[in-house]
């Protein structure tokens, strides 16, 4: 089986059904996030890339087909109609690294209907992952200002891919390096480790093992010092990085316990043991909250190691985005519910400087001196141009957040600015809203009549079987 039948179940009806009735005629889909998360004041887009991959690949063959006719418990004969699916559709998106608000299109799919509802579930799978993750790290630098932030996180992510994910977005919004070997090796990052508790405690004392992993790995090193007593192993680390002329470069990590009043020590004893170039590593539990909490005390930690809470987006582990449907064979489409109303047609994000975006339409004059966010990065399932490297996703949330308004970049209680609605997007609103609604009420005055001429049928053979009596 391909990446096909990773998809929901729903999606797969609905393009059957879509395809008995010939329903096959090109539509779009939006996807964005309706809200910002809690305590976010910006998401940093993301995800792009590897949707990508998964759209120019995309093809239903006779193991998916199979599948789907299992699960549905029909024959695969009923489900031939999907066999032979590609994705043969058109791609508008925001690059990834670049900053965008809540309500703001990260993507545009714009194909034959049932290819763009198949590819639903996997696209938004990578885009809310990858944004989320990638929001959470960019936070972490900012908290860090300026001191270098490495990711520990793959043993604690939810599965390898998305450790895999984590290490290449910390890398994108700006991390030193990551501890995961296979990101660092295909990403071309730079990898970083140090030692675990275990080893240490698999030899007779601190100073064996330090001494141990030194003769296994020249140049500098790291040491963790708090596996016994911190502040004795401070001391046990400096005497061997003397003996073996191994300061400049080495660097003792703290993992527990009152990281700040740690570190005061343990640069004290370092300066003392005239080992100033050694530097001190915090890790443990940290995000940009314990980070921001550490920088701003002033304590002398040179880098920050974050895992657990950065990986899974503690405090924020989901965006609440949606992938729907805004115009079907050229007809703007909406969804009137309480507290899910969608705007219609295809869209652009227009950026002023200072974060003064316009949600307008597609074909509209950018307003001023804006910028469109939205590019077309896939034509007829194909990608245009090569896969952009890193670096350029980088370089793009770097300027980006140069001109993000302060308020938005508080790592507590920041305020996202809100982006406005376009006057021609506003009216097309409005004409979809009464063109629903004028539909409806038809349909509903149609209804009454059926029920009233049902009513006065049901009456008249009432009163035809009363005369016969």
């Amino acid at each position: 089986m391909s990446d096909a039948t990773t998809t929901d179940l729903y999606e797969v009806t609905m393009a059957m059904s879509y395809l008995r009735e010939g329903m096959t005629r090109p539509a779009t889909f939006s996807l964005f996030a309706r809200d910002m998360p809690p305590d976010r004041g910006f998401l940093v887009a993301a995800g792009l890339e590897s949707s990508l991959d998964f759209l120019s690949g995309f093809r239903v063959g006779p193991e998916d087909v199979d599948a789907f006719a299992s699960v549905l418990h029909r024959s695969a004969r009923d489900l031939e109609p999907l066999l032979g699916t590609e994705f043969t559709g058109r791609v508008r998106a925001v690059p990834e690294g670049r900053i965008v608000l809540a309500g703001e299109p990260l993507l545009e799919v714009t194909a034959p209907l049932p290819q763009a509802q198949l590819v639903e579930t996997y696209v938004l799978n990578q885009v809310n992952h990858q944004t989320t993750i990638a929001s959470k790290a960019a936070r972490c630098v900012l908290a860090a200002a300026g001191h270098p932030v490495v990711d520990f996180s793959l043993r604690r992510t939810h599965g390898p891919e998305a450790g895999y994910q984590a290490a290449r977005l910390s890398a994108m919004v700006g991390f030193a390096g990551t501890s995961n070997v296979a990101a660092a090796t295909a990403e071309g990052l730079t990898a970083v480790g140090t030692m675990a508790h275990s080893y240490v405690e698999a030899f007779g004392t601190e100073e064996a093992a330090f001494r141990a992993f030194a003769r296994a790995h020249p140049g500098p090193v790291t040491f963790l010092v708090d596996t016994y007593d911190t502040e004795e192993g401070v001391r046990v680390a400096s005497r061997v990085l003397r003996d073996l002329d191994r300061g400049p470069g080495s660097a003792v990590r703290l993992d527990s316990g009152d990281l700040g009043a740690l570190a005061l020590r343990a640069r004290a004893l370092l300066d003392a043991g005239g080992l100033r170039d050694v530097r001190i590593i915090a890790s443990g539990g940290l995000d940009e909250y314990g980070v921001d909490e550490l920088v701003r005390s002033g304590v002398p930690i040179d880098v920050y190691a974050v895992g657990t809470r950065v990986g899974v987006s503690a405090d924020a582990p989901f965006l609440d985005s949606a992938y729907k449907l805004v115009e079907y064979d050229g007809r703007p489409v909406m969804k009137l519910s309480s507290a899910k109303v969608t705007a219609p047609g295809q869209k652009q994000v227009f950026r002023s400087p200072g974060y003064a975006d316009v949600i307008g339409l597609r074909d509209e004059r950018p307003p001023g001196e804006s910028v469109p966010l939205l590019k077309t990065v896939m034509q007829d399932g194909r990608r245009i141009g090569e896969r952009p490297a890193l670096d350029e996703g980088g370089e793009r949330f770097a300027a980006d957040l140069a001109g993000l308004p302060p308020a938005a970049r508080r790592i507590r209680a920041p305020v996202a600015p809100r982006p406005r609605t376009s006057d021609q997007l506003t009216a097309l609103a409005g004409r979809v809203r009464r063109r629903i609604e004028h539909a409806a009420a038809a349909s509903s005055v149609d209804a009454d009549a059926r029920n009233h001429e049902r009513s006065t049928d049901r009456s008249r053979r009432s009163a035809l079987r009363r005369g016969g009596q």
